[in-house]
């Protein structure tokens, strides 16, 4: 089912994520309905904040290939991260993000160049991921969002402002 997306400023993205505790067939439903939403909205990762929902849950899937113009995101492809948490980082890029929560804004953001991350599956069990690539800029920015930020919070001062006044004038014009 798809799921209405929480925009920015609504207060619900600043809420920092309760962890899951019962790994059952809710929150199997939760996981469908954010792949579910996030293909909708031609989104690559969604937090379960993103929907209205205070779990530590994110998924990801990153596109494989474009065929006919169309990105191929099987739903077999999804990586499913309950309760993630960093537990290595090192490196530094510089990645343009965008966020189906401050929808149609692309921003320049310093991330960490490599990541490890514990998380637990949609049956509790335990993993270790690691990345160096795009899935690594993908897994914190979701991270991020359990931790009640967004990614323009990362922006200098300057660029923050503008957005914030951007941002401003065009929610008076929807």
């Amino acid at each position: 089912m798809v799921r209405e997306i929480v925009v920015y400023p609504d207060k619900r993205l600043k809420l920092i994520s309760r962890k899951v505790e019962v790994f059952d067939q809710k929150i199997h439903a939760l996981l469908d309905d954010m792949y579910d939403t996030m293909i909708a909205k031609n989104g690559v990762g969604l937090a379960a904040i993103q929907i209205g929902i205070d779990l530590r849950a994110v998924i990801i899937n990153i596109p494989l290939e474009e065929i006919d113009n169309e990105h191929s995101q099987p739903k077999e492809n999804t990586l499913e991260m309950i309760n993630p948490v960093i537990i290595e980082m090192d490196g530094a890029t510089h990645f343009q993000e965008g966020c189906l929560s401050v929808p149609g804004v692309y921003e320049d953001v310093d991330r960490a160049k490599h990541v490890k991350v514990e998380y637990q599956d949609r049956a509790g069990n335990t993993h270790i991921i690691e990345d160096d690539d795009f899935l690594a800029i993908a897994m914190q920015h979701e991270i991020d969002h359990l931790e009640g930020r967004v990614f323009i919070e990362k922006l200098s001062y300057i660029k923050r402002k503008k957005f914030e006044k951007e941002w401003k004038k065009r929610q008076k014009t929807l």
